[in-house]
C-alpha cells in the first residue's frame, strides 16, 4: 500500500488534506482517487489508514479511517558519519542506508574530502537529503525517517562521540588485525553501533589516531578495496544482520 507523510496528523478532524507536488504525484502520476486507501505518516511515528475523498493536482482530500502500529524497531540504534562525497554520491548513500534502517547520517569533511560545499549552498543540500531520507522511509515502510544531521568537521565530529556508550568503529583500508564482522560478534551486547566512513580519499593516518583518541576501533572489511558509497552501504547492512531487523525474528 503506498504510504505520504504529512506535517501533522489532527486525529481529532478526521480529515486532511495533501498539497504541492505531492498532490499531484497522487492523482496524476499515480493516479489514485476517491475511494483509494493509504497510509498516511506524520514521520514522528503516527500512522493511520486515509481513505481518498477528492483528488485533484492541487489538493487531495482524505479521511482517517484507524490508527495502525508502528513498524517494530531495530534492537541497534545505527549512526553512519560519512566523508563528504560527490553529489551523486551522497544522494545514493542516504537513499540505501535509510532503506537498511540507519537512525541517523551526520556528513562531515575532512583532510582529503574532494567537494567543498559553499555555505550558501549547504542549507540546500541539507533540504534535499531530508527529501531523500523521507522518500525512502515511505520506500521501506518506516515510521520515521533518518535524521540527516549538519555538515561537520571531522575533529568536531570525533570530539562530540568521544564519550558515547557504543560500539564506534572507523574503516580504514590499512588495518589488518580487526575486521568488521569479528568486532560485532565480540560486542553482541551492544545496542548503538557508530560507523565512519571517509571520502573517495579515505583518511590519513592522523585522523585515523584522532578518532581511536575518542574511541573508535580502526576496522576493515576485509581484503577488497571499496569505493566509499559501497562501503557505507555494506557496514549498515552487516550490522542490521548481525546485530538488527535482517530477519524475521530478532535472535538478540
Amino acid at each position: 500500500m503506498r504510504r505520504f507523510f504529512v506535517e501533522k496528523i489532527d486525529a481529532e478532524k478526521n480529515s486532511f488534506s495533501i498539497t504541492g507536488p505531492e498532490a499531484k504525484h497522487i492523482s496524476k502520476v499515480l493516479r489514485m482517487g476517491p475511494g483509494d486507501r493509504f497510509i498516511v505518516m506524520d514521520g514522528k511515528g503516527a500512522r493511520y489508514l486515509a481513505l481518498i475523498e477528492s483528488a485533484g493536482s492541487r489538493e487531495v482530500r482524505a479521511f482517517l479511517e484507524k490508527p495502525l502500529p508502528e513498524p517494530p524497531p531495530s534492537p541497534v540504534e545505527i549512526i553512519l558519519c560519512q566523508g563528504l562525497l560527490k553529489s551523486r554520491k551522497v544522494d545514493y548513500v542516504i537513499q540505501k542506508t535509510s532503506e537498511l534502517g540507519v537512525d541517523g547520517i551526520i556528513p562531515f569533511s575532512c583532510e582529503r574530502t574532494v567537494v567543498r560545499l559553499k555555505k550558501d549552498r549547504i542549507s540546500g543540500r541539507m533540504k534535499h537529503w531530508r527529501e531523500i531520507a523521507r522518500s525512502s522511509a515511505k520506500q521501506s515502510d518506516r515510521a520515521v525517517p533518518a535524521r540527516i544531521e549538519s555538515l561537520v568537521p571531522f575533529n568536531e565530529l570525533v570530539a562530540g562521540w568521544k564519550e558515547e556508550d557504543a560500539l564506534k568503529v572507523v574503516l580504514w583500508e590499512e588495518e589488518e588485525s580487526k575486521d568488521l564482522k569479528g568486532l560485532l560478534r565480540e560486542s553482541s551486547n551492544q545496542k548503538k553501533f557508530i560507523g565512519m566512513v571517509g571520502p573517495e580519499g579515505g583518511f590519513s593516518r592522523e585522523e585515523v589516531e584522532a578518532a581511536k583518541d575518542a574511541g573508535f576501533v580502526p576496522a576493515s572489511l576485509g581484503h577488497r578495496i571499496l569505493r566509499s558509497e559501497t562501503a557505507a552501504v555494506t557496514v549498515v547492512a552487516v550490522v542490521q544482520y548481525e546485530w538488527g531487523d535482517l530477519g524475521l525474528e530478532n535472535s538478540r
